[in-house]
C-alpha cells in the first residue's frame, strides 16, 4: 500500500484526491491550510486528513502531492525532498526562474524525485502527435500553431498573483511544443492585448497574447492565447512537416464552427458539442493519467514523466516571451537563462 499526502483541496486538488483515492493499493491523506476543508473533502471520501500540512509530512507518507497555490510550491517541494519522499507539484514550480533555480539546488541536494503537472503529456491527441513527430511520420516538421483560449477570464485577484498569461497559460503550450518536438527554443518575439477588464492593464498582464517561437532546428512555432474565447474553452496543436500535418484537440468537445462547408449546419457536421466549459472538463483524463504516472513513478516503476528541469525550460520561455512585449523586441532564450 502507498500511502500519499495530498496537500491543498480546492478545485484541481479535490479532484486529485478523488484520483488518487481511486487507484488501487493507494492510501490518501489530505491537509489544507483550512482545516475545515480537508475534514470535509475526507469524509466525503471516506479517507483520513491531517489538520495542517506540519502534521501530514509528520505522517509516514511514501510521497507527497501539491495542489495548493503557486506561492507555496517552492516550500512545499523543498520540504517534501528534505522529508525523503517524492514530490509530485502541479505546475509552476516558483514564479519565476531564479526561485526555481533555488528550487532545482534544494532537490538536487537531497537526491529528491519531483514530477511536474504539465498535463498534456497524459493527453490521448498530445502523445500522438508526439508520436507521429519522433518516428518521423510528418517529415521534416517546419510549422507548429498552439492555442490555449480560456472561455472567460479568471477573477482580479488571480490576475495579480497569476505572473501574466504567457507565464500561466502559455508555458503549457512551450512545455508542450518542446516535449512534443524534442527540440529547444532559441528565441522569441512576443506582443500582447489588454481590451477586456481593466484590471489586466492595471497589473501589467494581456488578456490576450501571441508569441512566435524559434526552435533550435529553425522550426517557427506560433502560440496564441486569450481569456476571453466565449464559445467555449480550446486547446489545439497543428504541428506540419515536409510529408504531412497532424493536429491535437480536435474532438467533439472544441468549440469551433465550421462555415462554407457543406452541412456545416447538419447534425453530422464536426464538432458535435457540447463545447468545453474549461480545463478540467477538457484535461480530465490527463490529469488522471499524470497522476497514474506519479504513483508508479514514486514505486520507483517508471522513470520521470517531467523532471523540475522541464519547467524551468518552459518558464525560460515564457520570460522571453515576457521581455519581448514588453520592449517590442524578438529576445533570445540565453537573454533570460540563469
Amino acid at each position: 500500500m502507498t500511502l500519499l499526502g495530498l496537500v491543498g483541496v480546492g478545485r484541481i486538488g479535490a479532484f486529485h484526491a478523488k484520483t488518487l483515492h481511486g487507484l488501487p493499493d493507494v492510501e490518501v491523506v489530505v491537509a489544507d491550510v483550512q482545516a475545515g476543508r480537508a475534514e470535509e473533502l475526507a469524509a466525503s471520501l471516506g479517507v483520513r486528513w491531517a489538520p495542517d500540512i506540519g502534521s501530514l509530512l509528520r505522517t509516514d507518507l511514501d510521497a507527497l502531492v501539491v495542489a495548493t497555490s503557486t506561492g507555496s510550491h517552492a516550500e512545499l517541494i523543498e520540504r517534501g525532498v528534505a522529508a525523503g519522499i517524492p514530490v509530485f507539484c502541479e505546475k509552476p514550480v516558483a514564479e519565476n526562474s531564479a526561485k526555481t533555480l533555488e528550487v532545482i539546488s534544494s532537490v538536487d541536494k537531497f537526491g529528491g524525485r519531483v514530477q511536474i503537472g504539465f498535463q498534456r503529456r497524459f493527453d490521448a491527441g498530445y502523445v500522438a502527435v508526439r508520436e507521429e513527430v519522433q518516428t518521423g511520420a510528418l517529415g521534416r516538421v517546419h510549422t507548429l500553431r498552439a492555442q490555449t483560449s480560456d472561455p472567460v477570464p479568471p477573477p482580479a485577484k488571480y490576475i495579480a498573483t497569476s505572473g501574466g498569461i504567457f507565464r500561466d497559460c502559455s508555458v503549457h503550450d512551450f512545455d508542450a511544443i518542446r516535449w512534443v518536438t524534442g527540440r529547444e527554443v532559441v528565441s522569441v518575439f512576443a506582443s500582447g492585448s489588454a481590451r477586456g477588464e481593466a484590471f489586466f492593464a492595471e497589473f501589467g498582464d494581456a488578456d490576450t497574447a501571441a508569441a512566435v517561437l524559434r526552435m533550435d532546428d529553425d522550426a517557427l512555432a506560433s502560440v496564441t492565447a486569450t481569456r476571453y474565447h466565449g464559445a467555449g474553452y480550446a486547446v489545439t496543436l497543428d504541428v506540419a512537416g515536409t510529408q504531412g500535418s497532424v493536429g491535437a484537440g480536435y474532438d467533439d468537445g472544441l468549440p469551433l464552427r465550421p462555415v462554407g462547408v457543406p452541412d456545416a449546419g447538419s447534425d453530422g457536421a464536426f464538432p458535435k458539442g457540447p463545447a468545453y466549459a474549461g480545463f478540467m472538463d477538457r484535461f480530465q483524463e490527463a490529469y488522471a493519467g499524470e497522476l497514474q504516472a506519479f504513483v508508479q513513478f514514486a514505486q520507483g516503476r517508471i522513470e520521470n514523466p517531467c523532471p523540475v528541469g522541464e519547467a524551468l525550460e518552459a518558464l525560460y520561455v515564457a520570460e522571453a516571451c515576457d521581455v519581448s512585449r514588453a520592449q517590442n523586441r524578438p529576445v533570445t532564450i540565453a537573454e533570460v537563462r540563469r
